[in-house]
């Protein structure tokens, strides 16, 4: 047996106790919604930007309150070692914080009792994001009220097999972690490499995009048409990703997409290896020259990435005009070169962005494997009341 299986043998073996977290918790920390207009401190003020794996450790943006700012706005601070739970827009952000903090209203702090270890209670928290989903209220921004937090039933089993589960389920969210770092290394080697090989000078001949490519913009499907799982073809839009599916398409594989609206896609460079449908507010680019390679196109645009997306216009909702985009420059060197390019870079690509191999697939196969056995770890018989 191992070493859990003996701890719950000896400790729990009728079962462990589930209790609301109002029980086993000795504070639930709801901050104040007022912004602090003043950021001259040492207390770090946390956003979900700041969250760095499974802990806040500091506001990486260096905001930070006075305990004056503290006193004058009754603002609440957590406690090192709370476990901070997203309760609006982020939901299923669970961390822990490593020194004092104040945070915004999006979170909602719960202090542990001496019943229940803190980690143990993350790890946990990481299982019930679908049922908590279910208790959030149905306004355009979902939240979820203390009172719901309170309410919570959790399984308490004795602290030894709590801390062993931890000590388990760090093993892989460590290992992954190492993984992610590698990947995040490769990704900049990555880059380093493809804009290296895409510098050039006065030697190539440079042109308008418009001038070597077609710049379309895509068109409405029929109402009704796009669903989230039915369908053969992607639906790519306003978005960095495809935003459902359709059993219809208007246009080829290997075309570049950029969306020419929205907040989070506008600008930004994609390329579609299958048929698709583009919508109304997504430009499809692809080749009208025999000596350009589309795939080369896209490669050359991806690495200017921010001087596409500086083409926004400002406004409430960003929009990238097609008068500007097609009088963006390409450099254009012999049609072999691009190949060498394009072959080059596919392959880089594969090792940091292709899910069914390298890196990203055991990446991927890790986090699979930690979400079977946490959710086995954390499953426990209840004892008879």
């Amino acid at each position: 047996m191992s070493k859990l299986d003996d701890l719950v043998a000896k400790l729990c073996p009728g079962g462990v106790e589930y209790k609301p977290l109002k029980e086993v918790c000795s504070d639930f920390i709801v901050p104040m919604r007022d912004r602090p207009k003043i950021f001259d401190g040492d207390i770090p003020w946390c956003r979900i930007e700041d969250k760095e794996g499974q802990y806040f450790h500091k506001s990486l943006s260096g905001l930070g309150v006075s305990e004056q700012v503290v006193k004058q706005m009754n603002l609440k601070i957590f406690p090192t070692g709370t476990v901070i739970c997203s309760c609006s827009a982020s939901l299923g952000a669970y961390a822990i914080n490593t020194q004092p903090l104040v945070t915004n209203q999006t979170f909602i702090g719960i202090v542990c009792g001496d019943a229940l270890y803190n980690k143990f209670l993350l790890y946990y928290m990481e299982t019930q994001t679908a049922k908590l989903t279910s208790l959030s209220n149905s306004g355009t921004i979902p939240y979820i009220s203390r009172k719901k937090f309170e309410e919570l039933v959790i399984p308490i089993p004795p602290l030894p097999v709590q801390e062993e589960i931890v000590r388990i389920l760090d093993k892989f969210t460590q290992l992954e972690a190492e993984l992610e770092a590698e990947l995040e290394a490769r990704e900049k080697q990555y880059e380093y490499y493809r804009d290296s090989l895409l510098t050039f000078g006065d030697d190539v001949e440079w042109k308008a995009l418009g001038d070597i490519c077609s710049v379309r913009t895509g068109q409405a499907p029929d109402k009704g048409s796009v669903h989230e799982t039915i369908g053969t073809f992607p639906f790519v839009n306003a978005g960095i990703e495809p935003s459902g599916f359709l059993l219809a398409k208007n246009s080829e594989a290997e075309t570049i997409t950029i969306p020419s609206r929205g907040q989070g896609g506008a600008g930004h460079v994609g390329y579609q290896k299958t048929d698709f449908w583009c919508g109304p507010l997504c430009y499809k680019i692809r080749s009208k020259k025999q000596n350009v390679n589309t795939k080369y196109t896209y490669y050359y645009l991806k690495s200017i990435q921010e001087a596409i997306v500086g083409l926004r216009q400002t406004g409430s909702i960003p929009a990238v005009n097609r008068k500007e985009l097609v009088l963006v420059k390409i450099p254009i060197p012999p049609l072999t070169e691009q190949q060498r390019i394009v072959a080059i870079l596919d392959r880089f690509e594969a090792l940091v962005n292709d899910i069914t191999k390298g890196l990203p697939a055991e990446i991927e196969a890790r986090r699979k494997q930690y979400e079977y056995y946490r959710d086995k770890l954390l499953t426990f018989k209840e004892a008879a009341s």
